[in-house]
């Protein structure tokens, strides 16, 4: 149904248009009771088989919608609806921005991707907070992606991370730093040795200053090289850090089949989708060899079929995200993953 009649029509629409355009209609129909349980039993798929206990969390399923998509935590229970075992809201700064300049989504059909350049536009913490405290409370995972703002200055972001996790620590199971999106200037240089244990190590100390500390992941770029990327585990490990989530979007744009000459139209920005999916999965396998099990993965980037999933648990991840792949596919790939997974176990 989605590939044949809805994305057809939403792909006439600008990529944005038809974010918002969806999401409001699948919070209308997720208000009414009856197309609410057409919804769940269309796309629902949950079992016990399924379930996955990661950092004192018990996941109803292994498959996620990454943070980006639901940015001020709007749309957690019409998402939810969709059969999700786990939503991570945000990337959120402390104060509303507004994000980049209009156009800053862009379909590349050609090579099943996107490119963004949002520019962590959100209304802020304090929104997000009030969205969230009316939430019903049920077994779906919430997760809170914390940035800084644009007019923050490195030196200051230390700030930014604290407040927005100070607010959300009520709200949210898990958080997750975000360092290393391409769209904010700077943001990047925070993943280099020193700025990055820094921050980390004031995360940790008022994580422990609460009474139950939560789990703190990092969200790394895959444009990392080999010893970036050692340099950074080195740092997770020594700041106790429960997991990372590979990776965030690229900044490359080598091997595309769309033409030079839009790619060159279309400007900055971070490429999703299906030319992200080996290195992502190639950094997980990485990592994996050089953690124990306990650490948790988190694999992103790429996945535009159940296999892809599949893929990267059997690299390492414990729990996958799609944002991207929904796009593309539609909500059916939920539900195509987690038979995936099942048919996969012994």
């Amino acid at each position: 149904m989605y590939q044949t009649f809805i994305k057809p029509v939403l792909f006439q629409l600008s990529p944005e248009k038809a974010h918002h355009f969806t999401t409001r209609q699948l919070q209308r129909l997720g208000n009414w009771s009856p197309t609410r349980n057409a919804i769940q039993s269309i796309w629902g798929l949950e079992s016990p088989d399924l379930e996955v206990e990661k950092m004192g969390l018990k996941f109803r399923n292994p498959v996620g919608l990454a943070a980006g998509f639901d940015k001020d935590a709007s749309y957690v229970a019409p998402m939810s609806l969709l059969g999700f075992g786990f939503i991570e809201v945000g990337t959120v700064t402390p104060k509303p921005q507004d994000g980049n300049p209009k156009p800053r989504l862009f379909r590349l059909p050609e090579d099943q991707a996107l490119i963004n350049r949002m520019g962590f536009n959100n209304r802020g913490v304090d929104h997000m907070v009030q969205q969230l405290k009316g939430r019903k409370k049920d077994h779906l995972i919430i997760g809170g992606n914390l940035g800084k703002n644009k007019v923050t200055p490195n030196e200051k972001a230390n700030d930014d991370y604290t407040y927005c996790f100070r607010s959300l620590y009520p709200y949210v199971d898990y958080f997750v730093v975000n360092v290393s999106s391409p769209n904010t200037p700077g943001l990047r240089s925070l993943q280099d040795k020193e700025p990055l244990s820094a921050l980390l190590a004031e995360l940790q100390s008022l994580n422990d200053s609460f009474p139950s500390r939560k789990p703190i992941l990092l969200k790394i770029a895959p444009d990392l090289t080999r010893h970036q990327l050692d340099d950074v585990l080195d740092v997770v490990h020594s700041n106790h850090l429960d997991g990372i989530i590979a990776t965030n979007t690229t900044i490359s744009r080598s091997g595309l089949n769309t033409s030079a000459a839009f790619i060159e139209e279309i400007g900055a920005g971070g490429l999703s989708g299906a030319p992200v999916r080996e290195k992502s999965t190639e950094m997980i396998r990485h990592i994996r060899n050089a953690t124990n099990p306990d650490f948790t993965i988190i694999g992103v980037g790429g996945i535009m079929a159940a296999q892809d999933a599949v893929a990267k648990l059997e690299a390492g991840a414990d729990l996958i995200q799609i944002y991207t792949g929904l796009i593309y596919q539609g909500p059916a790939l939920i539900k195509g993953i987690k038979q995936a997974i099942l048919r996969s176990k012994p």
